[in-house]
């Protein structure tokens, strides 16, 4: 697994170089960055997966600097601050902040945080990094992902809509993983057509899901592949092997 890059922008220097050495200890790549300027230096000299940013920095502001950041960036962001009143949670929630960590803190519970921050960019980015290249066998049945072509076990082809096929996709890039509506909501955004609202939103993959199924469970009633994970959402309870075209 890659070794994580993360940043740890503060203007206190010797609560920097603490973070900076307890993430090191924990087998982290930690870069230290004590204002807007080191952190551009840093993003434009490699991989970054996730910035630890105090939210007053001298004169500079974390709320503002986030803010500018979500324009370019997708990386990870959770705002360091000893301001911890509701609205200043919420300021750096409105902004993209991921989350949102008031000083005084353990820093035990600084890197449960980081590391769960951390999995859900992972998952989320799993959803969608097999797109176009490969070809999927599962159950019996072939995805050639370049084609967007299902096949049956017993060798006919089925046909699915746009939004079905990426629903499948995210399910096929992650056999045996539950994966939450917001999860597969985030995958299917990658075809422009995701519902705006929480609540909306699960309904309709709830909808989607009992299209796929339709199409591809011997009995759709009782699914054998795409199972409901009851807390969570939906899992591909399946293998699944991967053939590069």
């Amino acid at each position: 697994m890659t070794i994580p890059r993360i940043m740890v922008v503060d203007d206190d220097a010797e609560l920097r170089q603490m973070l900076v050495q307890f993430l090191q200890q924990q087998g982290v790549i930690a870069l230290p960055a004590a204002r807007e300027s080191d952190i551009a230096r840093h993003l434009e000299a490699g991989r970054i997966d996730l910035i630890l940013l105090d939210v007053m920095l001298g004169d500079e502001n974390g709320v503002e600097i986030c803010a500018r950041l979500r324009r370019d960036h997708a990386v990870p962001i959770i705002m360091i601050s000893a301001l911890s009143a509701d609205p200043d949670r919420m300021a750096g929630y409105e902004v993209g902040a991921d989350d949102y960590i008031a000083k005084p803190f353990n820093l035990d519970l600084l890197l449960a945080r980081i590391r769960a921050v951390l999995s859900r960019a992972r998952r989320t980015a799993s959803l969608v990094h097999r797109r176009r290249k490969e070809r999927f066998h599962f159950a019996g049945w072939t995805f050639d992902a370049k084609r967007d072509e299902v096949t049956s076990p017993k060798g006919y082809q089925v046909a699915l809509s746009r939004r079905e096929t990426a629903l499948l996709q995210a399910f096929l890039a992650n056999p045996h993983i539950p994966l939450t509506r917001a999860e597969i909501a985030a995958a299917l955004d990658v075809t422009g057509d995701s519902d705006t609202g929480s609540e909306a939103q699960g309904r309709a993959i709830d909808v989607l899901v009992g299209r796929l199924r339709a199409k591809i469970e011997a009995d759709p009633k009782a699914p054998e592949m795409l199972r409901t994970e009851r807390g969570v959402g939906y899992v591909l309870a399946t293998d699944v092997t991967v053939a590069e075209e």
